[in-house]
């Protein structure tokens, strides 16, 4: 059994959907008045084939240290990370790119986005990013558990890896010299976000074969990272229409 820790009721629910007999599940046993949501979660993991157990918020607080979890807690098996050389890719891949992403809040949400629209894989690479941690997988409400995870050596060459297999490779900018919305993301495509405070490196820049801004009318200058992915991922689901 692996201690790949899942705090919270959504990223355990997901867990249990994606690994079910795989895990070994901790739900808090209530003191007083049972809650519905815990009670329903232990029967999911029931029907699962998860192992499941009843400890004290006490013992639940000591081994998620610090982590919300909202009673329950899920041992998980290790992710499986991706190599670039096996991404799937066809002519609707789509590439989330994150360029030293290190806020573990933003990393899962990130994630969540992905996985939502559809995304091909998330990437990142090994030095200078959040870690998949208990906080990472809490953030992505449990998406982590369906999406394609690859962590490479360096961003520049595996941007150029994908590039020399027929992927465009776009740079969220705020000072792109075009709009998201007039790049065409139709064909398959990386998206390449940075680090709120940074923004994108310029060896990363250099990279880009596009860079692009987002549209913001209003007194805000920046994004963070999770929302600029959110809304450049949904710009390209709407000009691939529906699958």
């Amino acid at each position: 059994m692996s201690d790949r820790l899942v705090c919270g009721i959504q990223p355990v629910r997901e867990a249990i959907r994606a690994r079910g007999d795989k895990l070994r599940v901790l739900v808090e046993a209530e003191a007083r008045e049972p809650s519905p949501l815990l009670e329903a979660l232990a029967r999911f993991a029931r029907d699962h084939g998860a192992r499941v157990e009843r400890p004290s918020r006490a013992e639940l607080d000591r081994v998620t240290r610090g982590v919300r979890h909202q009673g329950a807690v899920a041992f998980a098996p290790e992710l499986r990370i991706t190599s670039l050389h096996e991404l799937v890719l066809g002519e609707r891949a789509l590439v989330i790119a994150l360029d030293e992403v290190q806020d573990p809040q933003n990393f899962g949400a990130v994630i969540r986005s992905a996985v939502a629209m559809g995304a091909t894989a998330v990437m990142w690479p090994e030095h200078r990013s959040a870690p998949l941690s208990a906080a990472t997988f809490r953030a992505s409400a449990g998406a982590v558990e369906h999406a394609t995870l690859c962590r490479v050596t360096s961003l520049p060459p595996a941007l150029d890896d994908l590039r020399a297999r027929g992927l465009t490779v776009v740079g969220l900018d705020m000072t792109g010299d075009v709009l998201i919305d007039a790049v065409d993301l139709s064909g398959p495509a990386v998206l390449v976000v940075g680090a709120e405070d940074k923004g994108l490196r310029k060896t990363v820049k250099r990279g880009c074969d596009a860079l692009a801004s987002l549209p913001m009318p209003g007194p805000i200058g920046s994004l963070n990272a999770s929302v600029a992915v959110a809304i450049a991922l949904y710009e390209a689901v709407r000009q691939r229409g529906r699958p």
